[in-house]
Order: structure tokens, then sequence, then C-alpha cells
């Protein structure tokens, strides 16, 4: 059982490359990937705890609060939350922190994910692919040296928009119409790694092809790390460039745990 342990969500993979990166500079750290049905939720063993998760429709991914709510901490554990975002930081820490107090948090700007809303080069502020990548690199070193550090914050909670908690409730609605969007195209090869990559195990291969139900998170893992780039979300994503974090592969986005020395 490692001494820190790290709950990820990432859907292009920049959140599971900052928790990779702070997991480096941490030593002996159990990364569990969050998804619909997860085994490692009891983790009293862990003397840290952290969260990396993106911001999406102003707060946590869709079905992720009903995760964080059964996760058990020991009392005595340092605590951690970051969040990527790349307009607003919303209010995903704070969401975790009513079920697991925080002690610290922190932020990171990178790539849209969502880039049936905007392109993936869209961030504030302005930067290019490169520099974002750059930045998320950096960032994750200060944050994993003030994790070490045993730092705290001064306030109880992260803070907590109410336009973005209106924002976010309306989340599922707008994720629901979107799913009756996804199609995919004759280039598809019917490898099923869409299926394999869905957190909510809510895509199946039928004749060779995928079927979405009626789970989708919006997170969009099938359509970035399609090798075939066969699949769409709208027209817009037809003429707009994948997003996949180009240190994480989509193999180790399939996996339940992922252990850094």
């Amino acid at each position: 059982m490692a001494y820190n342990v790290i709950f990820c969500f990432s859907g292009s993979g920049n959140c599971l490359d900052i928790a990779k990166n702070i997991a480096k500079e941490l030593g002996d750290t159990d990364i569990i990937m969050m998804k619909k049905n997860n085994e490692n939720l009891d983790v009293r063993y862990a003397h840290r705890v952290g969260f990396v998760v993106p911001c999406h429709g102003g707060g946590l991914p869709l079905g992720l609060e009903s995760v964080v709510r059964q996760i058990t901490v020991n009392p005595t554990a340092y605590t951690f939350g970051v969040v990527s975002y790349c307009g607003y930081k919303g209010n995903a820490l704070n969401q975790i922190s009513k079920h697991v107090p925080l002690c610290y948090w922190n932020s990171i700007v990178h790539q849209s994910a969502c880039i049936w809303l905007m392109p993936h080069t869209v961030m504030v502020p302005p930067m290019s692919p490169e520099a974002a990548q750059l930045h998320s690199e950096k960032m994750a070193k200060v944050i994993a040296a003030d994790v070490l550090a045993g730092k705290r914050m001064k306030k109880e909670n992260p803070a907590k928009n109410i336009l973005n908690s209106v924002e976010n409730a309306g989340w599922p609605v707008l994720a629901k119409a979107k799913l009756k969007e996804f199609r995919v195209n004759d280039d598809c090869i019917g490898c099923g790694l869409c299926a394999r990559l869905c957190p909510q195990d809510n895509i199946r291969i039928e004749d060779g092809k995928p079927q979405w139900g009626p789970s989708c998170m919006q997170c969009l893992r099938c359509l970035q790390y399609c090798p075939k780039n066969a699949i769409s979300c709208g027209n817009v994503t037809k003429n707009r460039e994948q997003w996949r974090n180009p240190n994480v592969s989509a193999d180790e986005l399939t996996q339940s745990l992922i252990h850094i020395e």
C-alpha cells in the first residue's frame, strides 16, 4: 500500500499527466482512476490523499461527486486538490471538500477537452499548447513541493461560485442533448478502444461500430483518443483538432490504478 494516493479523473489526459508529475515528486504514490465502478475507495492506509480533476460545466464531471462521497480517508491524512481548467476554475474542489475536507488546493490552466464547445487552444490566459504543457509541468512541481511541506490554506474550503453552481446544475441536460450528436464515420475499424476508454461503461460495440448508451459524462475520451479520428460529436468537432496530452497513452486511461515509485 502506497504512502500517497491521488484520485484522478482525466478525459484528454491533462489531469492524468498532472497527477503523474505530482506523484513523481512525492514518490510512492498510487494514482486511482475515478470511474463508474471503483474498487479502491478505502484509502485509510494513505498518509496523503489528493485529487486531480478537470472543471466540467462549472464543477466536477458528471457522477464524480457520488464517487467522492464513497471515499474513506484517515482523519489524520493530509489532503489536497488540484483542478485543471481552460477558462475558469469552477466549483469542483468545493464539491470535493464537502465530503473529503481539503488541507490545500491549487489550480492549473491547460487545454480544453470539450472541443464541441471551444477549440482546445482556447485558454485564459492565452498560450500555445506547448506553453500550456510547460506551465502545467512547472505548476505540478510547485504543488508537489507545497504538499511535501504540508502547506495548509487559511480558508476552510475552496471558493464556491454561484454562477458556476447554476451552470453545473444544467450540465446534465446539455450532456444528454450532446449525446445524441455522437457519430462514427467509415474510417472506424471497430477496434473497441472507445468502449474500453469509457469511464461509465457507456459504449458497446455492435456490428463492428460503437453505440452510445444514456450515461455519457462528456469526457470525450472516445473522440479524442480514436486512432482513426472516426468519432465526432456534432459537425463542429469534425473541423477541430483533437487534443490528447502528449505524455498520456490510451492504455493508461483504461487502468484502474497506476503506481509511481
